[in-house]
């Protein structure tokens, strides 16, 4: 058993990691490119949106995004109205990584890491050698659910884990599962990959994998509200503005629980189940920003009555 949660922990451990490197890798093979794409292409809440979703697909952390997004909203480049916008992007842009992981492409990071670390032979700052170092990230990241996914596949003959796991059928049960799961480890995307390989060795079904995919909505907004410590009201707003619409998204996910599970599988007919959680990652997202994107004037009047800007901090107007 010990052996298990050790190969497990490992390959979690490499997850992470790679998530990281490879959003500062992704981010330094741009340059200062990512930042100049949110500035000047969020006029309107549509627009923001729009670079909310290609940057997370790029960075490949909402996270991250969501962050750089409150850094720029405190240094006065971007507006509470666009920060708005990007955090909504940001929710769609990262269920790209679920549909990649549905792929279950594990057994190809050997490869990658291997085309990785030769491109990395090149001069360090060159741009082979940046892209190098994306695809050794990318490699890490695919070896990493692929450690797991093995680590996890003796656990069939362990009862009292198959009966834990059951518990997660519950909506209610299995969204606190993920919410936690997610303020340990700091990385919703790492939350829904455990969900999927899980699903994918048996111990999840579809009903519990979309249950903990929800809570790990929940529990990603930690990491974006401590980046709002000590920070302008307007990047406080944002923060917390993230906090009410995955809350808000979460809370109807579950009164329309049923609905959900059965669009996935209408979407994923005939394919893995792994596949139906990344498609209910994607509608759930998908209607959530559907439903707040007319309503951002009016979220932008509340938080701006509940928290007004003090008075050396005078909002940009773009």
């Amino acid at each position: 058993m010990f052996e298990i949660v050790l190969a497990a922990l490992a390959g979690l451990v490499l997850f992470l990691y790679a998530v990281r490197s490879l959003s500062e890798n992704l981010y330094d093979a741009l340059g200062d490119s990512a930042p100049t794409w949110i500035r000047g292409w969020t006029s309107n809440r549509f627009s923001s949106v729009l670079i909310g979703i290609l940057v997370t697909i790029l960075l490949d952390s909402s996270s991250a995004v969501i962050i750089l997004t409150i850094v720029m909203v405190n240094s006065r480049i971007l507006n509470f109205r666009q920060a708005m916008g990007i955090v909504m992007g940001a929710n769609i842009g990262t269920t790209a990584s679920s549909q990649i992981i549905a792929m279950d492409v594990g057994r190809y990071a050997p490869l990658l890491m291997l085309v990785g670390f030769g491109m990395m032979g090149f001069q360090k700052q060159t741009r082979v050698a940046l892209v190098g170092r994306v695809v050794m990230s990318m490699g890490v990241l695919f070896f990493g659910l692929f450690t797991m996914e093995n680590a996890v596949a003796p656990l069939h003959h362990e009862a009292f884990f198959e009966n834990w796991m059951r518990q997660t059928e519950n909506p209610l049960t299995g969204a606190w599962v993920g919410a936690l799961v997610t303020l340990v480890i700091q990385s919703s995307s790492a939350t829904v990959a455990m969900a999927m390989v899980l699903t994918r060795e048996g111990f999840l079904g579809l009903g519990g994998g979309i249950a903990v995919m929800l809570g790990a909505e929940l529990g990603t907004c930690t990491t974006t509200l401590m980046a709002t410590i000590r920070g302008s009201r307007q990047a406080l707003k944002t923060g917390l503005f993230h906090l009410l619409f995955n809350l808000v998204s979460i809370v109807l996910g579950l009164l329309l629980f049923e609905p959900l599970v059965q669009a996935s599988e209408w979407m994923g007919r005939g394919a893995s189940l792994e596949r139906a959680i990344a498609h209910a990652h994607f509608l759930f997202n998908v209607a959530g920003v559907t439903l707040f994107i007319g309503l951002i004037p009016w979220a932008e009047q509340f938080f701006n009555r509940w928290l007004p800007d003090r008075a050396n901090e005078i909002p940009n107007e773009t």
